[in-house]
């Protein structure tokens, strides 16, 4: 064989073993890449990416953890075939077999863990604050801060001081290291957009009242009552009270007030009746100056769309439910049966049974 065809052959033989090594590399790549892997012994590993953290150390620790077989492959991969997107800051959860894409794509679009929290029906703002911070979603005073901004709420209400009454109670999940100012803001699109969807929709066209009218008497409603069926006929007294200029005298404004001056210790008495805040409705006839509290849509609806009742008064059987009265002697009469003569055969019986005891 000439020398000319001892070199051509040669390099025809290292194109191939190239071409071969190439396809196998590829090969290799290819099924690394799309592999499933687990290579942690738990059976959950939680990571938090870090903001700002760039993708080649997120990956590199991911690798460390077992999450990924390959950090430069992924790495590769997330540059040339996804071109090169951020990854998104927070806490991931692993638990299965993932390949490369798989775990990229869950990087990519911010698949995070997130924590349920649920905000009851009837809590003030402080206690809604207070409440957050306690199931470590943040710090109390930096959600009272945005709580007493109303700035979120100024289209629905203009007059609105504070976020009172408008922060929606339901079951929410935020991630880790979400902020106060997300958290608060949450919860005032979850009342806006319900109210627009469920609330304005059940007021009849000659009514006239504000949106925040309808809050506030929402959040009297939604202390008062505990039956879901009883709501629109509690307030349907109300509004008939309003219309005719009688007060509400309604005990949970004045818990409110007691509230505010840090003086409520779980008991409303006689003195009490006398506070004197634009709160007291014994004192002050028409609705209180602001919501008492965070209203659910239940009473929400029922103070857009009052049933048409004959009722000025209501008192608790005691069991959640009330019976009510249209007439002043009738409500005296259903006081004395359920506040007085309950009570004194209620307690008797308590005795009676505690003399019993052994």
């Amino acid at each position: 064989m000439s020398r000319a065809a001892w070199l051509w052959a040669t390099a025809a033989a290292m194109v191939v073993l190239i071409l071969v090594v190439g396809a196998g590399v590829g090969i290799w790549a290819w099924k690394t890449l799309h592999s499933s892997y687990k290579g942690y012994s738990e059976a959950e590993l939680l990571h938090e990416v870090l903001p700002g953290q760039d993708a080649g150390s997120i990956l590199q620790e991911l690798e460390a953890k077992g999450v990924v077989n390959d950090a430069f492959l992924a790495r590769l991969y997330l540059v040339r075939v996804l071109g090169d997107p951020p990854l998104r800051a927070g806490e991931y959860r692993f638990d299965t077999p993932l390949t490369v894409p798989e775990i990229l794509d869950k990087l990519v679009m911010g698949d995070v863990v997130t924590y349920p929290v649920t905000i009851v029906e009837g809590l003030t703002l402080g206690e809604t604050a207070a409440h957050l911070a306690e199931q470590g979603f943040g710090d109390e005073p930096s959600f009272l801060e945005e709580m007493l901004s109303a700035g979120r709420i100024s289209e629905l209400d203009p007059e609105a001081s504070s976020l009172e009454g408008y922060l929606f109670p339901d079951t929410y999940s935020f991630a880790k290291g979400t902020s106060e100012d997300e958290i608060v803001s949450a919860l005032v699109s979850t009342f806006v957009r319900l109210f627009e969807r469920d609330v304005r929709p059940a007021l009849l066209p000659e009514d006239e009242r504000t949106p925040r009218q309808i809050v506030i008497l929402a959040s009297i409603v939604e202390k008062e009552a505990r039956l879901d069926e009883e709501r629109p006929t509690i307030a349907g007294v109300y509004v008939n009270r309003l219309r005719r200029g009688i007060a509400l005298y309604a005990d949970p404004t004045i818990v409110y007030a007691l509230k505010q001056q840090g003086r409520w210790d779980g008991n409303i008495r006689r003195p009490d009746l006398k506070l004197d805040s634009p709160y007291n409705t014994y004192l002050y006839p028409g609705l209180p100056p602001g919501p008492i509290a965070s209203p659910g849509l239940a009473s929400l609806v029922a103070a857009a769309r009052p049933a048409e009742v004959p009722y000025l008064y209501f008192v608790s059987r005691n069991d959640g439910s009330h019976v009510f009265a249209s007439t002043l002697a009738e409500h005296n009469r259903n006081v004395h049966k359920w506040q007085k003569v309950y009570w004194q055969k209620k307690w008797a019986e308590e005795k009676a049974n505690r003399n019993n005891e052994p």
